[in-house]
């Protein structure tokens, strides 16, 4: 068996090269890597992919988004597995092999994602419940999934955190996800409206839809610190996040849920509106602040 590796970058060419260099041990001959990277610095690109395998690259001088552009390098690729992997982050052992192994041993699961950590090894909640009203209290950001993480609400929507065998999930977050090349072909890839957030989230329930499991292998571990190529954009980054949650709501909604959208739209519209200035704001006030004067 084979994995085509896709890694979609924006401006992390440090991370980048950090997360190639702890690949390539983990990698067989027949592996692939192909990396679509936007608003290319060619020069920087070529200095992240100095690395003793063959990186396949699509540079582009636009951005497409996430789904999009893991769609343009799966067009390069021609292994049978797929894995989504965040340019920021780092394989901490053969958990390329173990997803591989784990999806050939059960025909029936077309995704697969690993347990996913923290930079500080605290676990990060990658494996989850399709989103529903209790998310809007007990989803992974909320104020009292931060505020009271073992709250009921909370752990409904983030599951399996403490798993040490593998689990059947709703969805497992795209930082690293492996799916079937079949099964990505068959539901038509990544739906590339969605430009960043929740398209893994649609990708899975898609997958779910067409008779296939997702699946959390805490075994196979990764760190991925997260939020790297949002910090270049906060604002541009939040916005996106809640059009993309609108868009998930509108797609999979019940008619009776499609009833209840405008509410829906203009609450998310709000919240991001709200965050997005507020990360603008702390954003310009970091850049515009003096160190005091005088000693510590």
């Amino acid at each position: 068996m084979a994995t085509a590796v896709l890694i979609v970058n924006y401006h992390a060419y440090d991370d980048l090269r950090r997360c190639l260099e702890s690949l390539v041990p983990h990698l067989s001959t027949d592996d692939e890597i192909v990396v679509v990277d936007y608003e290319c610095d060619e020069t920087a690109l070529a200095r992240a992919v100095d690395v003793p395998v063959r990186v396949a690259t699509v540079p582009r001088s636009d951005n497409l988004g996430f789904a999009a552009g893991i769609n343009l390098a799966a067009q390069l690729a021609r292994a049978p597995f797929l894995l989504l992997l965040n340019p920021d982050t780092i394989v901490e052992g053969p958990t390329v092999r173990m997803l591989e192994a784990w999806l050939t041993a059960h025909p029936d699961a077309g995704v697969a994602g690993p347990r996913v950590l923290n930079a500080d090894g605290t676990v990060q909640a990658s494996a989850r419940r399709f989103p529903g009203v209790t998310t809007l209290l007990g989803g992974r950001t909320t104020w009292l999934t931060r505020r009271f993480p073992g709250n009921w609400l909370s752990t409904r929507n983030l599951l399996a955190q403490d798993a040490n065998e593998p689990v059947d999930v709703d969805w497992v977050s795209g930082s690293c996800l492996m799916t079937r090349r079949a099964v990505f072909d068959s539901i038509g890839g990544f739906d590339e409206a969605f430009f960043l957030y929740w398209e893994d989230a649609d990708y899975c329930r898609r997958a779910a839809q067409a008779g296939f499991r997702s699946v959390y292998v805490p075994a196979a571990p990764v760190r991925h610190a997260g939020g790297t190529s949002a910090e270049h954009s906060p604002a541009t980054a939040i916005r996106a996040f809640h059009a993309s949650a609108f868009r998930l709501y509108w797609k999979h909604a019940s008619a009776a849920g499609r009833l209840a959208a405008p509410i829906a739209r203009v609450g998310l519209w709000l919240r991001g509106e709200w965050l997005a200035r507020r990360a603008m704001r702390d954003r310009n006030a970091s850049r515009t602040s003096c160190p005091p004067s005088g000693g510590p």
